[in-house]
């Protein structure tokens, strides 16, 4: 219930989504009367309700704009033909008088490691390209149960980044390879890469992505979008292709933080409110000012000059608009780092073991290695396969030296927010999501060290990327970061310090900036 309270808090003081600098390319509609780019939920519903907007003129228009923009993006692997469908059917309920909440009508698109009962999912894997789940994953059912539009499927980086030990975020063997909206030949970084991308690229109006660690929030912060990792349980991951049952979650992502907060009240099955948009919409309160907040800043310098210079002048914005903003180093980070991928390696051969023998195709981790093995087309990117088959020589979960990691791991990542946030007396803390976008290259990979999701990750705390600003054309995210289960708390904080730095810009779709990674 407190998600859905904090959405209705937000719902009633939607933010002014507008250029940093007043300019925008807005991603009108013809004779819809909205601008795709900056349109909220509660705006769109609010239109629904008076009649003046139908979820089938909305679905029809992010349908076009797939058609038109995404070849430029290669956002997006399907669509769902029965899209119309859905969205006609939310209009009846909303003539009605029988709308479901303020996801009704809605369109979304879901990442394709995320079961989807009427479309294959792949998990970018041709392992996979077979026959549809038998089932949908259970967030689905919740989306499907709450009106909302299932739009179709957007592309990840192969088995969520998790196969080869130099891969390219993005890039999947059914999908091929999701550009950053911005420029686009730089990378969109993390396995929620298409989710990123076609948000960006006002393709759907939320989208759906998952993280082990950064794969949410990394994307958010490259596309410049907004995205929520919940804390570890809040949404289901029964459905959902896993790495590891410690640190998977699924979790919304959006142009706005309010989007977000409706979105994941729907998730975690916290939207048990009265039906229709207008029950959210009465409450009178407005987010939260950031007066009297204290919120440490980590500064990550190794992510360059230049992301350090926009974390100076986030923190000036924070300080002015009343927040306490102090400067933290939070303790553990080493020894997390060495523990984490061991630990992964373990969990992943227990989970995906565990998932594949719910598919068509190959039944468990040493079938799916040869599949990829005899399968050149899995390796038009890149061939390694190393994480797999470390994975199959890792030691079982059963072990006692791997329950020993685990066990560490979970301590000593709680430890470095718990004692970070007591010490300090801090509601957030706040740390850069991401460099500036990286030129995708197969040969190379990724150029992506970015520490700051790892502590919630591992943790299982919640975090939040909010844009921050631009180094020159490419968006830079603030990731915010606060205690166990306190993800209303962060989505409230979250939204007015998005209402403060005003940070969003659209896309421009520019084919270069120069050549290299941008530091």
């Amino acid at each position: 219930m407190a998600v859905a309270l904090v959405a209705g808090t937000l719902w009633a003081g939607t933010p002014d989504v507008r250029a940093e600098d007043g300019t925008s390319a807005p991603a009108s509609a013809a004779g819809l009367g909205v601008d795709l780019d900056t349109v909220t939920i509660p705006q769109l519903q609010a239109r629904m309700a008076k009649g003046s907007l139908t979820s089938k003129a909305l679905t029809s228009a992010y349908l076009r704009r797939i058609h038109t923009v995404d070849p430029k993006v290669n956002a997006v692997l399907r669509t769902d033909p029965t899209a119309p469908r859905q969205a006609a059917a939310s209009d009846e309920r909303h003539r009605e008088g029988r709308a479901r909440g303020p996801l009704d009508g809605i369109p979304v698109l879901i990442k394709d490691n995320v079961n989807t009962r009427s479309l294959p999912t792949t998990a970018g894997s041709l392992a996979l390209a077979g026959s549809p789940p038998d089932a949908d994953a259970l967030l689905v059912k919740r989306l499907r149960k709450a009106g909302a539009v299932i739009l179709g499927k957007t592309n990840l980086s192969e088995w969520a980044n998790f196969r080869g030990a130099k891969p390219t975020s993005g890039w999947s063997a059914v999908g091929g390879q999701t550009h950053n909206p911005y420029v686009l030949d730089r990378n969109p970084c993390g396995s929620s890469a298409g989710s990123g991308a076609a948000l960006a690229a006002s393709l759907a109006q939320v989208a759906i992505g998952t993280e082990t660690d950064g794969s949410i929030v990394c994307p958010a912060g490259m596309n410049g979008v907004v995205g929520l990792k919940p804390s570890l349980g809040v949404v289901s991951q029964d459905g959902v292709v896993p790495i590891s049952a410690e640190q998977d979650t699924a979790g919304p992502m959006a142009r706005n933080v309010v989007d977000t907060a409706l979105t994941l009240a729907v998730l975690s099955g916290d939207a048990a409110r009265p039906a229709g948009a207008q029950a959210l919409a009465d409450t009178q309160v407005r987010p939260g000012s950031l007066r009297g907040k204290r919120v440490g800043l980590w500064r990550l310098p190794d992510l360059g000059p230049h992301v350090d210079a926009l974390m100076t002048r986030t923190a000036r914005k924070l300080r002015a608009a009343g927040a306490e903003v102090v400067e933290v180093t939070p303790p553990y980070q080493k020894r997390l780092a060495e523990l984490e991928f061991p630990a992964l390696l373990s969990e992943f051969h227990r989970d995906i073991d565990a998932y594949l023998a719910t598919r068509e195709g190959p039944r468990d981790l040493a079938a799916l290695v040869e599949f990829n093995r005899t399968h050149p087309e899995e390796q038009a990117c890149f061939a390694g396969q190393e994480l797999f088959e470390q994975a199959l020589a890792a030691p079982s979960t059963d072990d006692p030296a791997y329950k020993a990691m685990r066990a560490e791991l979970k301590d000593l990542s709680r430890r470095s927010i718990d004692e970070t946030l007591a010490t300090h007396r801090l509601d957030a803390i706040a740390a850069p999501t991401n460099p500036p976008a990286w030129t995708t290259d197969c040969k190379r990979g990724d150029n992506d060290v970015i520490p700051s999701s790892t502590p919630a990750a591992v943790a299982g705390y919640p975090s939040l990327s909010v844009p921050a600003g631009f180094v020159g054309e490419l968006p830079v995210g603030v990731l915010l970061t606060a205690g166990n289960h306190q993800d209303a708390e962060l989505l409230s904080l979250g939204a007015a310090v998005e209402r403060r730095l005003q940070a969003w810009r659209a896309p421009r779709y520019l084919p270069t900036i120069g050549t290299g990674s941008s530091r």
